[in-house]
């Protein structure tokens, strides 16, 4: 016969464990080696848990008594001796381990069927179904900020009955399936117990014998609503704006889901959107880009006039400080860049070839490239 082991060495425990950690200890203990846990188990892991349980049981009876856990401090397996024994784990070991924790611990939460005290006693409250609805915006409209009506289907507390299910009260019955917990118990596998929905009631706790023509007994009705919406400067496609409570109303007057407002952008003319900053491509003639000009940009707030110096190379980018989008939390605006293009006529009138023709040879139009000039150069020719 093997030597038997020390009762705190069994729950894993120091001596002079409290009585808290000795029953957290063998709670651990049975839900690990409870017979109904191994029943598909091979014949050695039935017999090994079999033997585990039943040590483990033997070892909570003896500390979990005050006078019994003294003796042992004090004298061993001789001050109890007679006191513990086989019998008391194979007896606990024959009974449903929802019942042995709940009868040992009073119940504890996280599994169907050990919940104990802390069992509802009426039906779970289920939150509505969240609604979503796409509103499409100019860039202008994204640019200040705007206000949105939109109209969705959703389920509301039925108005003819009030959300009851029936004009009179009296017609309301608790479910005799759940008792009005709108909910009933199932046996698993292993040891687990599970909750499932009440079939007769549907979750409600409750049935209607005389139910509301308008919404025929369920509390809610579909019906279509126009909201507004207000939308904030600075959103951008893809992001929702959640609006709480707007969604379906919950059965069994659970409480409503939220409306999920996404955003879809519109393309723009004239911009490319790149986060907060706008992008603007603008092609001028080749003699405005030579003899510098001044021309007008269109940005969200009313035109701009950008000047062109003279010389203004293919290309060149200048940036609009603060005439992008405002950021959405607030602070600042990003920036517009605007890109300059050049314009070269396909065909020249025989005056004006003539006119060109002169002065192509004079020291203007030499590649003689400046410092500034040769950088661009340097920057074109590495991209290619």
């Amino acid at each position: 016969m093997a030597e038997k082991r020390d009762y705190y060495e069994v729950l894993g425990l120091q001596k002079g464990a409290s009585e808290s950690d000795i029953k957290g200890a063998y709670r651990k203990a049975a839900l690990k080696w409870h017979p109904d846990r191994w029943v598909s188990g091979t014949e050695e892991e039935k017999k090994t848990a079999e033997e585990k349980f039943k040590e483990a049981s033997e070892a909570y009876s003896v500390l979990s008594d005050p006078d019994k856990k003294a003796k042992y401090d004090q004298f061993g397996f001789a001050g109890v001796s007679g006191a513990a024994g086989g019998d008391w784990g194979q007896g606990f070991a024959g009974m449903d381990l929802n019942d042995l924790l709940n009868n040992i611990f009073g119940g504890f939460g996280g599994f169907g069927g050990f919940g104990g005290g802390r069992q509802s006693s009426g039906p779970r409250v289920v939150k509505g179904n969240d609604l979503q609805v796409v509103v499409r915006l100019t860039l202008e409209e994204i640019y200040t900020g705007c206000e949105k009506e939109i109209t969705i289907n959703r389920a509301v507390s039925c108005a003819q009955c009030g959300g009851k299910g029936t004009q009179n009260a009296s017609d309301i019955k608790v479910c005799p399936t759940c008792n009005g917990s709108g909910q009933i118990r199932q046996s698993a596998a292993f040891f687990f117990s599970t909750s499932a929905t009440c079939p007769n009631c549907n979750g409600t706790g409750k049935v209607v014998s005389n139910p509301c023509r308008n919404c025929r007994g369920t509390g809610v009705e579909r019906v279509r609503e126009t909201i507004k919406v207000n939308i904030p400067a600075g959103v951008s496609h893809g992001m929702s704006i959640p609006m709480r409570g707007k969604g379906d109303v919950g059965p069994n007057g659970g409480p409503a889901g939220d409306l999920y407002v996404v955003i879809e952008e519109q393309g723009h003319n004239h911009f490319r959107r790149d986060g907060e900053n706008l992008f603007y491509t603008r092609v001028i003639n080749v003699m405005d880009a030579l003899l510098g000009t001044e021309i007008e940009v269109p940005c969200l707030d009313g035109p701009y006039k950008l000047k062109i110096d003279p010389g203004t190379q293919p290309g060149t980018v200048e940036r609009l400080r603060g005439k992008g989008l405002p950021s959405l939390n607030g602070y600042g605006k990003g920036d517009l860049y605007v890109k300059i293009l050049v314009w070269l006529p396909h065909k020249l009138k025989k005056d004006e070839k003539k006119q060109l023709e002169a002065i192509r040879n004079s020291e203007s139009f030499k590649i003689d490239p400046t410092r500034e000039d040769r950088q661009i150069l340097e920057k074109e020719i590495n991209y290619f």
